[in-house]
């Protein structure tokens, strides 16, 4: 019993000895429970001090049950220096957060990476994600739109300040060339001319176009008796020449006549107020009656007095008024597309440019079979040899059109667009446009995008049609109209159609509307892109077209004065 004794001393004093022993009796003592454990010990005769010190945690049994990994890394399982214990509650502060912003992000990562690409084609489907439609799908902000309002008429104490019969400089004639909304701005660009020259305006006559084959008159479309009295104040205008003047063949002599005593032809583009004082007039003076040849385009904007682009709005948005009869059948057109589905409901009017004529002289190319393009070579060479040439350098051009942004949007792509902007399938289409190149081919991604699509003859009957298909210009008028008082105009790519409509919502009010001009150079990259996400997409065609709704603009050098009438003929309500 005592060599047993003996050798249980001799095994403790090792034990005390050892380095670990060491540590763990400094650890002891540095700890601020050291004394307290020990006394308590004593106290509690053997009994085990750890177990029973009230200033340790209740439940340290329950750290037990923890894995030991876990143990580990919580620093459970023996005391720590200081140091390590701050240097382990950093550690898991850290991963707290880590995993806290992985928890907040982990549904938009996963609707990114879960989503399909851009739009999936079966055939001629075209197959894009669903949208839910925002609130604000059919109109701009109104806090953005409220304090402007129409001011291009002339002011009810504004004395007239036309010069007497007698004293006029003479008579000018216009040829109006082109398109009906072509024509309409010759005609706001002729009183304006009529009024810096204090010339007599002799009635326009619209002149045939080598697209449209129209033989359409004035009094076709237009309200003489309208526009003469509402100018009077302001231009003096006749309806005929006048019955003394017996030279009227020379005032209809072909442009390509080398010598015409009665045509001025040498005015530039864009054209600057005094230009025509210093050029025109000596020559209206002295031969009484003049004709100008060409006249598209032969008035600039900022280079002519305010007073007189505040004219050309008034001829514009209150002297041309369609006739009756074209009228009453536009808010005909109008009112049967607010009540197809539910009384009152809104629609969109879309402008569509994608006529054979629009497609070969834009010289951009568009997907189609091998047959198609050469087709469309064919035509290009022959509508317009001195561009076309050989054909060789079109495919650079083509290209370079395209990223510029100044290509026709196809159906197709229009649909991808519209789709993106958030409007559904259910959405009401109106669409303004004449024969679609490509057919019903062409058409088939936005019809079956969006099956809701009608023209005006879908709405009409045959008979309430006949009446407008003798002058091309009357159905041109329609789409105008229709196109006027919906709720959202979209316009496919450039021209004096959609730039007046744009205009004419801004001047009337309809600006709280939206009027949407596409961002074709960005969409242009964006829908060649074949790796680019829905969601990305959608994400940068709502942001771009934010600021593309149609709202009034300040205007600026060179600015186009029908498509943003804000400056001179709009003021703060």
């Amino acid at each position: 019993m005592a060599e047993l004794r003996h050798s249980t001393a001799a095994a403790a004093a090792r034990a005390s000895n050892s380095p670990a022993k060491r540590d763990s009796d400094a650890s002891s003592a540095s700890s601020p429970f050291a004394s307290t454990s020990a006394a308590r010990g004593r106290d509690d005769d053997g009994k085990d001090a750890h177990r029973s010190s009230p200033l340790l945690p209740h439940h340290h049994h329950h750290k037990q049950l923890l894995p030991s990994p876990l143990r580990s890394l919580l620093a459970l399982d023996e005391p720590r220096p200081p140091t390590a214990s701050l240097s382990y509650r950093i550690l898991l502060a850290v991963l707290a957060l880590l995993l806290l912003a992985a928890l907040f992000s982990a549904p938009s990562l996963w609707s990114r990476f879960n989503v399909p690409y851009l739009c999936q084609k079966e055939g001629i489907t075209l197959h894009c994600p669903q949208t839910k439609e925002p609130l604000s799908l059919w109109e701009n902000p109104r806090a953005a739109t409220a304090s402007w309002k129409p001011c291009a008429e002339r002011r009810s104490d504004e004395p007239s300040d036309v010069p007497p019969e007698k004293e006029t400089s003479g008579y000018i004639f216009i040829h109006a060339e082109g398109g009906l909304n072509q024509q309409r701005i010759a005609i706001c660009n002729a009183v304006a001319i009529a009024k810096i020259m204090e010339a007599t305006l002799i009635l326009p006559v619209l002149k045939q176009d080598q697209i449209w084959k129209d033989q359409t008159k004035f009094e076709d479309i237009f309200d003489v008796d309208h526009f003469i009295n509402y100018l009077k104040d302001d231009v003096r205008i006749v309806r005929d020449i006048p019955d003394w003047f017996t030279e009227k063949d020379e005032l209809f002599t072909s442009i390509n006549v080398v010598y015409d005593r009665r045509t001025v032809k040498n005015i530039p583009k864009y054209a600057s107020a005094q230009f025509y004082i210093d050029n025109v007039l000596p020559r209206i003076k002295e031969k009484t009656i003049m004709s100008i040849k060409p006249f598209v385009d032969r008035l600039g904007y900022d280079n002519v007095p305010m007073e007189i682009n505040r004219l050309r709005c008034r001829v514009n948005y209150h002297a041309l008024k369609f006739l009756p009869h074209i009228e009453e059948m536009a808010d005909k057109l109008a009112t049967q597309m607010r009540n197809r589905t539910s009384s009152g409901n809104p629609y969109m009017a879309l402008h569509l440019r994608y006529e054979k004529g629009m497609v070969g002289l834009s010289f951009c190319d568009f997907a189609g079979t091998r047959e198609e393009k050469v087709m469309m070579a064919a035509y290009r060479q022959k509508e317009w040899p001195r561009r076309f040439k050989n054909g060789s350098h079109l495919w650079p051009l083509a290209l370079q059109k395209r990223k510029e942004g100044r290509c026709p949007l196809e159906p197709g792509e229009i649909a991808v667009i519209l789709r993106a902007l958030g409007y559904t399938r259910e959405t009401q289409i109106y669409v303004a446009s004449g024969q679609v190149y490509g057919g019903k081919n062409r058409m088939a991604p936005l019809r079956n995008m969006f099956p809701n699509l009608v023209t005006k003859e879908e709405l009409a009957s045959t008979a309430e049609m006949e009446h407008f298909r003798k002058h091309v210009t009357s159905l041109a008028a329609l789409d105008f109209l229709v196109c006027l008082k919906s709720d959202v105009f979209v316009m496919t790519h450039g021209g004096n159609f959609a730039k007046l409509i744009m205009g004419a919502r801004r001047y009337s009010g309809r600006h709280r509307l939206k009027s949407i001009k596409p961002d074709k150079g960005l969409m242009s990259k964006s829908l060649g892109d074949p790796y680019l996400a829905w969601a990305s997409f959608t994400e940068d065609v709502v942001i771009s077209h934010q600021a593309r709704g149609g709202l009034p603009e300040p205007t600026f050098p060179g600015y186009d004065l029908w498509e943003n009438p804000l400056t001179p003929c709009m003021c703060r309500a």
